[in-house]
């Protein structure tokens, strides 16, 4: 286990009520946390779709391991309810050897974000169960500070990029207009450039 590095509890500015963030700040972001990734020395990442996709892409630049993926649904797109449980859209198996690439190894698993915990608790219970790894991990951009409805085995290694209070993240990879975007990240940026909170990345190690 990485010694815990907790950073305080801190404000963070939003624009129309969300944080928006660029892809500038996620890639310095992610490049923060390849240090502590690199430590934990994974053989893998399972990267959960859709939010962990880019980032897992990006920590590939500096942790040179290969990427799975696979795809949960909590909340139901055409009802916009939250489901019972995360539903598996796609997964991988021991027949076709990707499952061969988890047992007996040491997995990281990527998302973009920690909000009521309850898909990483969900991911990290299933591959524990069926493909048995040696260790595992998971690493989040940003872990929101609020009450958790999932929770993590004490085992597992946490990383997350930055910590902070309960707000709406819009990511560049869900925008239509991504200049628009990028400029609402811009003043959620400014705003918040003496505090530091999106200028430099921060690590927080362990649940």
């Amino acid at each position: 286990m990485i010694d815990v590095n907790t950073p305080p509890k801190r404000t963070t500015s939003t624009h129309e009520g969300k944080r928006y963030l660029s892809y500038n700040q996620i890639h310095k972001t992610v490049a923060g946390l390849a240090d502590a990734i690199r430590e934990f020395k994974p053989d893998c990442m399972v990267a959960i779709g859709g939010g962990g996709f880019i980032p897992a892409r990006m920590l590939r630049t500096f942790v040179k391991i290969p990427i799975l993926t696979v795809s949960l649904e909590l909340y139901d797109d055409k009802t916009n309810t939250r489901k019972e449980k995360p539903v598996k859209l796609q997964w991988f198996d021991s027949v076709s050897g990707v499952g061969a690439r988890i047992e007996g190894k040491r997995v990281l698993v990527v998302d973009e974000v920690d909000d009521s915990r309850t898909t990483l608790q969900f991911c990290v219970e299933e591959i524990t169960r069926d493909h048995a790894p040696s260790s595992i991990g998971v690493m989040v951009l940003h872990n929101k500070e609020k009450t958790k409805n999932g929770v993590l085995p004490p085992d597992v290694s946490y990383f997350a990029g930055e910590s902070f209070p309960d707000v709406w993240c819009v990511y560049p990879w869900d925008a239509i207009d991504i200049d628009e975007h990028e400029e609402k990240a811009l003043l959620c940026q400014e705003a918040n450039f003496n505090d530091m909170v999106c200028g430099n990345p921060r690590i927080m190690v362990s649940p």
